[in-house]
């Protein structure tokens, strides 16, 4: 993958009579253009090794998959004419690498096993009434946690409109915690309120939220820069970049291989089956 090594942090040429702020601006516009060249660069390579990772699975996947089924069918046809109990493990553990068919229940992720559908799936296929939830039956420690905090933290109790907004707000995590039963959030909602309201921040300069945006910026092409390795570094990423004008022909030429392969496995099973 081509991508630019424009360091977003670098800063342009200064010029003469230019202010300390107009070069940060133009540090600041030049990094932003530099980092959306590199995201376009890295997402257009994303798609690509997508792309041919789906081509991929499906053009050689099922030879692929051919291939381990004649190694396990092999070293188990292997493993009964011997006898041998290592011959008997290498069996086991070819059989092992086929890749086993899903279930039922990971297919329907939780809607059915064997027997079929759950009550709640059924019902709701059938616009039945779905049982309801099992209640949760909050502890004496946590009816005595939300009772405490409600009574401290009441929006009523409010001298604004500001501080109502942030009590109404704290109001729904300690009413969603207490609805939840769960005592040890409730504890840090208490700790939370004692500790008060956090101070509104000293309003930045603006040299000083350019500077932070130039800090984000090399951050950004950071993370960009390990997203890149990764896909470069990836098996899809590296047969891509065999050959990034013609990945058709490559995988053409790795399918050739691999019926080839499972010609000559198909062949040294029927010798193992034949007598």
């Amino acid at each position: 993958m081509t991508t630019p090594e424009t360091d977003v942090a670098e800063q342009p040429q200064e010029q003469p009579g230019q202010r300390p702020e107009e070069r940060l601006e133009r540090a600041v516009r030049a990094a932003e253009q530099a980092l959306i060249e590199f995201e376009i660069a890295v997402e257009t390579f994303r798609v690509e090794v997508e792309n041919f990772s789906r081509l991929h699975h499906q053009k050689l996947g099922p030879m692929y998959t051919r291939l381990d089924e004649l190694e396990a069918l092999i070293a188990e046809a292997t493993a009964a004419r011997t006898g041998d109990p290592e011959d008997r493990r290498t069996a086991d553990e070819a059989r092992a690498r086929v890749m086993p068919m899903p279930g039922v229940e990971e297919l329907f992720h939780g809607w059915m096993d064997g027997d079929g559908l759950f009550p709640e799936a059924a019902a709701m296929l059938t616009e039945q009434t779905v049982r309801p939830p099992q209640r949760v039956r909050p502890s004496d420690e946590a009816r005595k946690l939300y009772r405490e905090l409600v009574r401290k933290s009441h929006p009523d109790l409010a001298q604004d409109d500001a501080e109502r907004g942030r009590r109404d707000e704290f109001i729904a995590r300690v009413n969603a915690a207490y609805g939840r039963g769960d005592e040890a959030l409730l504890r840090e909602l208490a700790a939370e309120w004692a500790a008060g309201p956090v101070a509104p921040a000293r309003q930045s300069t603006p040299s000083e939220e350019l500077y932070a945006r130039l800090e984000w910026l090399a951050q950004r092409k950071e993370l960009l820069a390990s997203v890149a390795r990764d896909l470069e570094e990836s098996a899809i990423g590296a047969m891509l970049r065999m050959a990034p004008e013609d990945p058709d022909a490559l995988l053409d030429e790795i399918a050739e291989q691999l019926l080839a392969q499972v010609a000559e496995r198909e062949a040294e099973l029927e010798r193992l089956t034949a007598s």
